[in-house]
């Protein structure tokens, strides 16, 4: 059966979530968007685990439900250490086939440091140890490197990372199959790396908010239960795994370089021609993802192993429609147009994937049409998102604001 994942959230036990980031609210916008399968997240905290055994049904194939949603056991670890004389912040997925084998994972990591302080904990675990110890547990588990490019905590982050994955993972890399491109960059950015080609690529909304789930995600066609997705990553099927749903890269809060504090964006070749450094403040800029890129690069933009998996590029339907009526996306007249619309069509992915262009025009709006239309063809204008700041995205630019001017000027 064809599918659609969202693998990495985070539940109201983690740090700046929302508080309806619990099964009951999760379930209910996976409906809205169109996700059949959402990771749980958070499983490493006590509480959020014992909310996890209350309310899903325990399937028997390594999935759980809640009325016609299902879950994956999924939770994220921040590791932060040291090694060969060197700072890393990595932050590594994991995905659990068992509350049998969570609360093994669970027991042994609270050895390290303390599950109960945040629903990512914080632990001074190198990440090689952290895989050789859940691998020792059951190897059925996935161990997915997280955002692979964000510039603080990640594997290749240019302020905390590693240039080579077996650099992190030592004797473990070879049980590694899978890795996370994140918001702010896109598998087409990860083909320019050779060494990346076995691997498959997922990405995922890494929600703090259930309106924010399923802005990226990964779209299947296979059976729906644990072994099998598992298996489908291992062997990067490319007939089960069908492709990925991806933020416009740019939109991503560290696509550029950049310093927030002085509102500075700069590109690569912007960054180098300054040596690194602010032109405002002389201090060092944030090394966002397409720089990162570049300076891991063995391959020239454009290039496309045989084996990848496709991807598509999209905006959340909430932003096209509140700039269409051009006010903020988290408004209550934006909710309000987006569950009628929804409504009209099931889910949101019927109307950004999958619904005609006769269909959206005859039911939708014309603008908010227009816009998904001009979202599916990739007609958008944004500017970098960069150190921390989101990317500001643009469907209808200067040129419609003039032509709708003109045009109501041509009246009188």
């Amino acid at each position: 059966m064809e599918f659609i994942a969202d693998f990495h959230i985070h539940s109201k036990y983690s740090r700046a979530t929302s508080r309806d980031m619990d099964i009951k609210h999760l379930a209910e916008w996976a409906k809205l968007k169109g996700i059949t399968l959402m990771g749980t997240g958070d499983f490493t905290h006590h509480l959020w685990l014992e909310e996890l055994k209350h309310n899903l049904e325990d399937l028997g194939n390594g999935l759980l439900k809640y009325k016609e949603v299902h879950f994956i056991l999924t939770s994220e670890i921040s590791s932060i250490y040291s090694k060969k004389g060197k700072s890393y912040r990595v932050h590594n997925m994991i995905f659990s086939p068992s509350f049998k084998t969570t609360d093994k994972i669970n027991e042994r990591l609270s050895r390290v440091g303390n599950l109960a302080s945040d629903g990512r904990p914080i632990l001074g675990l190198d990440a090689a140890e952290l895989a050789r110890i859940v691998f020792d547990i059951d190897e059925n588990c996935m161990v997915i490197p997280a955002h692979i490019y964000t510039p603080w905590f990640s594997i290749f982050g240019s302020m905390s990372g590693f240039d080579k994955i077996e650099d992190c993972f030592e004797e473990q890399t070879s049980k590694i199959f899978a890795i996370e491109s994140g918001l702010s960059s896109d598998p087409e950015m990860s083909w320019r790396l050779s060494a990346l080609d076995r691997f498959s690529i997922i990405s995922n909304s890494d929600a703090h908010s259930p309106g924010k789930i399923g802005r990226e995600a990964n779209v299947f066609n296979c059976g729906l239960d644990y072994k099998t997705i598992r298996e489908v990553l291992k062997t990067k099927d490319k007939k089960r795994f069908l492709y990925t749903i991806e933020f416009f890269p740019q939109e991503g809060k560290y696509h550029y370089d950049g310093h927030r504090l002085c509102g500075v964006r700069l590109s690569p070749e912007e960054t180098k021609q300054y040596k690194g450094v602010c032109p405002k403040c002389a201090k060092k800029v944030t090394v966002g993802v397409m720089n990162r890129v570049d300076q891991l690069a063995d391959r020239a933009e454009g290039f496309m192993p045989e084996n990848a998996i496709p991807f598509k590029n999209l905006i959340p339907f909430e932003e096209i429609i509140a700039e269409t009526k051009g006010v903020a996306k988290g408004s209550v007249t934006v909710e309000r147009d987006y569950r009628s619309y929804v409504a009209k069509f099931g889910t949101e992915f019927e109307i950004l994937l999958k619904a005609p262009k006769e269909d959206l025009q005859k039911v939708l709006p014309p603008k908010v049409a227009e816009g998904v239309l001009r979202v599916r063809e990739g007609k958008v204008k944004i500017n970098a998102g960069f150190d921390g700041e989101y990317g500001i995205i643009s469907i209808f630019g200067e040129e419609d604001k003039q032509a709708k001017s003109e045009e109501q000027l041509s009246l009188f």
